[in-house]
């Protein structure tokens, strides 16, 4: 069995088989385009970019953090994709909270290849906006993601969120203290608050807030589920789930992800 996986795998790499297999998938994706509608482009898209350790394993990677790197590659053509496209916000989630509990020799390398990513999104021109608990982060992976947000915060274009430190919960526990700590300041009381208190009020204080919620949200390498990403902007969006790992994730997997949402009916909840 081994021997038959490995034959395959070399006739897979042969230039030859490569060859033919990228002319399909041009042709493929000419066509996915094709049927695209120009009108129904999602304004938001949220992507949960997952797979990039399991596809190191099994491209016979010793170290799982050039799967990382690999990935963080990926993002530049995502972005041009999305550009292309006509979207006008990206969200990258690049790093959990539940990551933040890796042992140092896992997560020191893969907060040096974040720091370098959100720095080439920055050179690159990007609208570059940290999402998340900076507080948790290194003080010089925070520095470096607030000087990011900073020096492109009136860069033209797409806005691309970077989600590092982000959970869900958080999010929301936090835009609710930031609620409470503005009405403190105001001389509202508990009781007065709770009279007026909206959802709306809560959306003012989210890591996203003046942006449109996503419209679209994809995730990479087989997984269904959101795992916390955008609770509360999610309510209405819609989901595309990917079984490529987030390395291998090409403009084909792009399109098509662009191509179901347009194909769907939105209902937002009714």
């Amino acid at each position: 069995m081994e021997v038959k996986r490995s034959v395959k795998s070399r006739i897979k790499r042969s230039r030859p088989y490569s060859a033919i297999r990228d002319a399909a998938y041009k042709l493929y994706e000419s066509r996915v385009e094709g049927d695209l509608p120009k009108d129904q482009v999602p304004r938001h898209v949220g992507v949960i970019l997952d797979g990039n350790r399991r596809w190191a394993r099994e491209m016979g990677m010793a170290n799982v953090n050039d799967g990382h790197q690999v990935g963080a590659h990926k993002i530049s053509e995502l972005l041009a994709w999305s550009s292309e496209a006509g979207v006008e916000v990206v969200t990258l989630w690049l790093l959990s909270t539940d990551n933040l509990l890796r042992p140092a020799v896992e997560l020191d390398p893969l907060l040096r290849i974040i720091e370098t990513t959100v720095q080439g999104l920055a050179a690159a021109g990007y609208h570059v906006r940290p999402v998340g608990a900076l507080d948790l982060l290194p003080d010089k992976t925070a520095g470096v993601l607030k000087d990011a947000g900073e020096s492109t915060s009136t860069a033209d274009g797409l806005i691309v969120n970077v989600a590092v430190g982000y959970g869900g919960r958080r999010e929301i526990a936090d835009a609710v203290r930031s609620l409470l700590h503005e009405q403190a300041s105001k001389g509202t009381s508990i009781e007065e608050l709770a009279e007026v208190l909206d959802v709306e009020h809560i959306a003012e204080h989210l890591y996203t807030r003046g942006q449109p919620d996503p419209d679209l949200v994809i995730r990479t390498s087989g997984e269904q589920r959101l795992s916390g990403f955008l609770l509360w902007q999610s309510a209405h969006s819609e989901f595309h789930f990917c079984d490529v790992h987030w390395p291998d994730f090409r403009r084909v997997d792009f399109l098509r992800a662009l191509r179901s949402y347009a194909a769907r009916h939105r209902r937002y909840g009714t």
